[in-house]
């Protein structure tokens, strides 16, 4: 095995990331945003309970905000109230919406047994969007079957939606803001949203 060989294997082993089928050149460019999130989830899973919550959620921040188009992810998730929201209360649903984005990652993320994800190598198109597939895999129990949609922005591919086996999140999360939009408008959309960010940070 030569030299480039071999330490690009160690590279791979270190992210502890695994590319299902055969690698030919370069990775597609949306395929390697998701590499470079899992590598950062695996950094903070790996850390376990040296580092608090709060402490995951600043390392996790930049990356995420980074790999989704946080903006198109809260507007789809609101719905058709988003429209009648103004121009500052879309801004602020928008940062609660982050919130409560890099929280999740932080609270669900936090623990390592030996977990690796995989990657499909082979991105499938849908009209302007690129479907990405992957897979957490745990020596403990099924694989998590995930499936991201992503779609260019500013000249960089974007998450836009994930789903855990057919289960869409913008579609879940959609049906959890409803009630609380329609009740309260945006003030109470976005107070519902810190509750649940202030929930997962505990």
């Amino acid at each position: 095995m030569g030299v480039a060989l071999r330490c690009h294997t160690v590279l791979l082993s270190l992210a502890a990331l695994t590319l299902i089928g055969p690698v030919y050149g370069s990775i597609d460019p949306a395929a390697s945003q998701i590499a470079t999130l899992n590598s950062a989830l695996l950094d903070s899973m790996k850390a376990g309970p040296s580092v608090t919550t709060a402490e995951r959620y600043r390392k996790l921040a930049p990356v995420i905000e980074r790999m989704f188009d946080l903006q198109t992810m809260t507007a789809f998730s609101v719905g058709s109230p988003w429209a009648n929201f103004s121009a500052d209360e879309q801004q602020a649903t928008i940062a609660a919406f982050t919130r409560l984005i890099i929280a999740s990652y932080a609270h669900n993320f936090r623990e390592f047994n030996g977990q690796s994800f995989d990657i499909t190598p082979e991105v499938t198109t849908r009209g302007s969007d690129k479907i990405v597939q992957a897979r957490l895999v745990s020596p403990h129990g099924d694989p998590v079957n995930l499936m991201y949609r992503m779609r260019e922005s500013a000249g960089s591919w974007k998450i836009i939606d994930v789903y855990y086996g057919s289960i869409s999140q913008l579609t879940t999360r959609r049906s959890d803001f409803a009630a609380p939009t329609a009740t309260g408008g945006a003030a109470g959309l976005i107070a519902h949203l810190n509750a649940l960010s202030d929930d997962l940070m505990r």
